[in-house]
């Protein structure tokens, strides 16, 4: 991913226990249509720190820095029941699409520092997607 330039150099981030890393979040680029956005994927915890605060505390920070930054939208393909708690929703209610067939409540969008666009997702080309 950081080879290509698709990564977003700087939004990776990991969450450390003891030394250790417990967690990781990082956000990728992506577009609707045109324009450009972030996906978060991959996100990981160790499974003896899942339901710690780990996985929430490093997303958190990854989205706030990703606004702050000036990304005006997110999308993540995922769990319905995980990321709404971070303010993503169904992304089919912006008018995204997605030329593979997916549960309409795992592809979720949300805005960041601008508005989320109306129009066809495309993925980085690493995800195969």
């Amino acid at each position: 991913m950081r080879a290509s330039g698709n990564g977003n150099e700087g939004l990776s981030f990991v969450g450390v226990l003891d030394s250790e890393v417990i967690a990781h979040a990082m956000l990728s680029r992506c577009f609707v249509g045109e324009v450009p956005g972030v996906c978060l994927a991959p996100c990981s915890v160790w499974p003896e720190q899942q339901r710690t605060g780990a996985g929430t505390a490093v997303i958190e920070a990854l989205l706030t820095e990703a606004a702050r930054r000036g990304e005006g939208f997110a999308v993540v393909l995922g769990h319905a029941e995980y990321y709404p708690r971070f303010g993503f929703t169904p992304a089919s209610g912006f008018g995204i699409t997605l030329h593979v067939d997916v549960p309409d409540e795992a592809l979720m969008a949300m805005p960041l520092a601008g508005e989320v666009p109306a129009g066809a997702l495309v993925f980085a080309p690493e995800f195969g997607v």
